[in-house]
């Protein structure tokens, strides 16, 4: 994080009474001046994003904070801001996009963009109202499942690979029975080895943290993702097709890369190589779990950072 600028003017919050409104409503709200400095972040904001306001005030998104990126990881805070473009033409926006979290990983969010205009009516900034768009119920529910069971990895907080197995069995007893097609994916993280020797396992494991909360965000509810052991995931992709499989496996290699852990020695980022494959009749689940790990070698081969689909 650079040092905190001097804050610059802006649209103010002054009224105590509307401020205390703004500051208990459970989405992120937050006002930015002309130049998309902020200048308002309420409690809300920092709630879903981790940053507190004192760490935001007076600067803007793309200073190593929200950093806003679309399901392709490209990232919006240039000219498709829509904050940006909706200080410079009057139109509201809404837009679904990935924020980056304080501990690293991305949140996915619904933003809602408006200008803010002086008693002349010219736009003198802009607010930006924010809310989480995880499926969190589903999560927890099944998170206290795991935990009861003894099946929750220790580290990310994800089902072990005990549970994947259970979890892959069951998916493809239904396959048998109902027809019902489901995909792997198998994922590494890329150069993992290199983050730990260079910053240690506290950070290796924040690494696998992040990478495992930024999976688990950009699944469906009714799709899981677990450790398999070491930097290894597996993601079970339930009513899919092979079109289905290969957007979803981008969407997770997108973010991932455009996720980043900030420690004193600066930022750490970390990219997927994955692994994609339609689960098949006859199947077990060593077989699958197999191919899908042999496909992620294909695409370690060929570069990393990469998804294979086969």
């Amino acid at each position: 994080m650079r040092d905190r600028p001097i804050v610059p003017e802006g649209p103010p919050v002054d009224d105590a009474f509307h401020k205390s409104i703004l500051d208990n409503l459970y989405d992120g709200v937050y006002y930015v001046d002309r130049d998309r400095r902020i200048t308002y972040w309420n409690r809300g904001a920092q709630r879903i994003s981790g940053y507190s306001s004192g760490e935001v005030i007076g600067h803007r998104c793309q200073d190593e904070l929200l950093m806003h990126v679309d399901d392709s990881g490209r990232l919006l805070c240039g000219d498709v801001c829509p904050l940006a473009e909706t200080m410079s033409d009057g139109v509201l926006r809404e837009k679904a996009i990935w924020l980056h979290h304080r501990d690293g990983h991305r949140v996915p969010v619904q933003v809602r963009a408006a200008p803010i205009r002086d008693e002349s009516g010219h736009i003198v900034g802009g607010v930006e109202i924010f809310s989480d768009n995880s499926e969190h119920t589903e999560t927890r529910r099944r998170l206290e499942d795991l935990e009861r069971l003894a099946l929750l990895d220790a580290v990310t907080g994800l089902g072990n690979r005990h549970y994947l197995e259970t979890w892959l069995g069951t998916r493809l007893d239904e396959m048998a029975r109902y027809g019902w097609v489901f995909g792997v994916l198998f994922c590494d993280i890329d150069g993992f080895k290199a983050v730990n020797d260079a910053h240690g396992h506290d950070v290796g494991d924040a690494v696998l943290r992040m990478i495992a909360t930024t999976m688990q965000h950009a699944l469906r509810g009714g799709d899981v993702v677990g450790r398999w052991g070491g930097e290894e995931f597996v993601a079970v992709v339930t009513h899919t097709d092979p079109a289905g499989m290969a957007a979803t496996a981008e969407r997770l290699r997108a973010l991932a890369q455009r996720s980043a852990l900030y420690v004193e020695a600066g930022a750490v980022r970390v990219t997927l190589s994955i692994g994609a494959t339609l689960a098949m009749p006859g199947d077990s689940t060593e077989a699958l779990v197999a191919r899908a790990d042999g496909l992620m070698y294909q695409s370690k081969s060929a570069g990393r950072n990469r998804v294979t689909l086969g």
